[in-house]
């Protein structure tokens, strides 16, 4: 990718400071609500719905958009037409790092999920911060994670460094994701913004966020690595 498109959609991840929601706050965690809803306690469907997380910065709040637009919401659209038993909650938290993750991660435990989609470390890329501290974090998120919700499944979303720190920084940084990936048993995904950075016509006006069209390339990427894990989950947890 050019140094200057990354530049750009690396930019967009930094909109405002890191920041872990305080505890009952709705503002960074959205819940679809539409006919995918968990079933009430009494509908016997109800045991059968699992909880698909979204965490990462503004990519996955979906700065700029209508909150059931943001591609987290679109893969809600994509479950129920596949007939997948997943309800999707939104953490996404504009500006946030890999740190502000790890510090926002036990209360993100306070929940409960069947898989985890983890996108992180594109402001770290842009701040320059070592690789080695994006390692770091992300093996003390996994290891914290597995300790808790041992039987989920950990979805790592692909993230790029900015060019200008030179080809090693950005050569260790690219590495990081599929090494942690291999390492703790995650599933690796694609670049969030493959097919998207870089277009005008598939960005909003500040050439950063993806707009509606780019949004729905990014889940539709998303998607394509996404759908067999809810479907091997979802037949797991059907299986007498």
């Amino acid at each position: 990718m050019a140094a200057g498109v990354l530049a750009v959609c690396l930019f967009g991840c930094s909109k405002s400071r890191d920041a872990a929601p305080a505890s009952g706050s709705t503002a960074a965690v959205a819940k679809s609500n539409g006919s995918s809803a968990a079933p009430a306690s009494g509908d016997p469907r109800s045991a059968a719905r699992k909880t698909l997380l979204f965490v990462g910065t503004s990519l996955t709040a979906g700065l700029g958009l209508e909150p059931d637009s943001a591609y987290p919401m679109l893969i809600q659209q994509k479950i129920d037409s596949a007939g997948l038993p997943f309800d999707v909650v939104n953490a996404g938290v504009s500006g946030e790092t890999s740190s502000g993750f790890l510090d926002r991660l036990d209360w993100l435990l306070r929940g409960t999920f069947d898989v985890m989609v983890i996108e992180t470390g594109a402001n770290d890329g842009l701040r320059g911060i070592p690789a080695a501290t994006l390692r770091s974090n992300l093996e003390t998120a996994f290891d914290r994670i597995k300790a808790k919700r041992p039987t989920a499944r950990l979805v790592l979303v692909q993230m790029e460094a900015l060019p200008n720190f030179g080809p090693k920084y950005a050569s260790d940084f690219r590495a990081t994701y599929p090494d942690v990936a291999k390492e703790k048993g995650a599933t690796l995904l694609p670049f969030l913004l493959a097919d998207v950075a870089g277009h005008r016509e598939l960005n909003q006006g500040d050439g950063i966020h993806p707009n509606y069209a780019g949004e729905r390339i990014v889940a539709n990427n998303v998607w394509r690595s996404l759908a067999p894990i809810l479907d091997s989950v979802g037949r797991a947890h059907s299986t007498p």
